[in-house]
């Protein structure tokens, strides 16, 4: 098991965080239809059945790995959700990417910070190292 470390605290908060607004975003909309038959959530998040689950997936990924893949879940989660991120600025809202997730600015704010803290966190955990078997 992984001491506690920023990682750790990223995979373990944020994977949380997202199965649960994943499971929660299913409330406003189970919908896998195109990204053009969404609904809101709160308002502000243009969300879909996909975008949940990919949010559901993801955030159980952490809570999984958090215990011995910490470091690398937060690197690559936190390069996935930049790369989304500047995907979805680039297309703009009322977009959709790879035909599946809708595109928003509040989307696009909160995949931008859960990707930078995720990037954050990674860079701030020092890498594990193989400990020796001790001598019999």
């Amino acid at each position: 098991m992984e001491d506690a470390s920023p990682a750790r605290l990223y995979a373990t908060l944020i994977g949380a965080a997202l199965v649960a607004f994943g499971i929660l975003g299913f409330f406003y909309s189970s919908s896998f239809g195109r990204p053009g038959e969404v609904d809101d959530a709160l308002g502000v998040f243009a969300i879909n059945g996909w975008e949940n689950a990919l949010h559901v997936v993801t955030g159980a990924i952490g809570l999984l790995v958090a215990g011995f893949a910490s470091r690398q879940y937060a690197l690559w989660l936190g390069a996935l959700y930049v790369a989304i991120a500047a995907w979805g600025f680039i297309v703009g809202n009322g977009g959709e990417i790879l035909g599946l997730l809708p595109v928003d600015t509040g989307d696009n704010l909160l995949h931008l910070i859960l990707g930078a803290l995720g990037l954050a966190a990674a860079v701030s955990t020092p890498a594990r190292r193989a400990r020796p078997s001790p001598a019999i």
